[in-house]
Parts: structure tokens; C-alpha cells; sequence
């Protein structure tokens, strides 16, 4: 009997999320955003008023990167730093209404190739996909757990 540790699934899943992103990416062109000012500007639109360290960890990007990031969509008129009223060191970042606009045009582009891309794979074939896929990341983030380095205590 087959073991589903002897399935390769790697390649399978980096591809479908290089094509994914490949044709994403052609569609939102036209928004003169890269991959990283997109993610960024979205995890905000939901998330408003977070601090940029707290947007780097989310995104799993150096602060430093995503300070770059961020200096582009201010500059562009996508996000605006206002203070944090609890630390005169901090700033919390906020989305325009220009950045409103633009999270729903790619809303809508994800909506569009989502449906295009599940032609022929009815609901519930997807969403026990998606069940099974979210078991293996779990299981990847349990790795990540164990193999953590345990911290010294002296």
C-alpha cells in the first residue's frame, strides 16, 4: 500500500502559487504596484493603525524592507504615517482613500482569477483541498515549534 509520505507535493504547490502569482501580477499591472507595496497596502486596508514593525512580522519581511516599502506608498499617496498617541517614538499607519480604491480593483482581480482557475472543481472538492493544505501547514509550523532553538536560562 502507497504511504502519502512517498506523494511529492513541493513542486506541485510552489508551482500553482507561481502561476497564481505570475497571473495575478499581469492583471494588476496597471496599479504600478509591486508584489510587496500590494501585500502591504492590503494587510493594512484590513488592519489600520498598525505599527510597522508590527506590519514587517505579519508579512514576514526585515523592518527595515518594509520601511522602504511603506516610504513608496506615501510617497505614491497609498499610506499615511500618523503618530501613535502612546509612543512619541511610534507610527501607526493608516490607508488613503486612493488605497481604497485600489484594494477593491484587486479584489476584484482576485475574485476573477480565483473563479477562472477552479473551473471544473466543484466546492467542495476545493474545500477539502484547502482543509488538507491547511493541515500541512500546520504540521510545517508545529516543525517550526520542535526545532526551535530552546532559550538558555542561567
Amino acid at each position: 500500500m502507497a504511504k502519502t509520505e512517498e506523494l511529492s507535493f513541493g513542486y506541485l504547490l510552489n508551482d500553482v502559487t507561481l502561476l497564481f502569482r505570475k497571473h495575478f501580477d499581469r492583471r494588476a499591472v496597471k496599479f504600478g504596484l509591486t508584489r510587496a507595496q500590494w501585500r502591504a497596502t492590503k494587510m493594512l486596508y484590513h488592519r489600520e493603525g498598525m505599527r510597522q514593525t508590527e506590519l514587517a512580522e505579519a508579512l514576514e519581511m526585515e523592518p527595515i524592507a518594509v520601511g522602504r516599502v511603506i516610504d513608496r506608498l506615501q510617497a505614491a499617496g497609498f499610506v499615511e504615517r500618523r503618530p501613535d498617541p502612546k509612543d512619541r517614538r511610534a507610527w501607526r499607519l493608516y490607508v488613503t482613500a486612493q488605497a481604497h480604491d485600489v484594494v477593491d480593483d484587486m479584489e476584484q482581480i482576485a475574485r476573477e482569477l480565483r473563479s477562472e482557475v477552479t473551473q471544473g472543481i466543484d466546492y467542495d472538492e476545493l474545500k477539502q483541498a484547502l482543509a488538507v493544505i491547511g493541515r500541512i501547514k500546520e504540521n510545517l509550523q508545529a516543525l517550526d515549534t520542535a526545532e526551535a532553538p530552546a532559550t538558555r536560562k542561567e
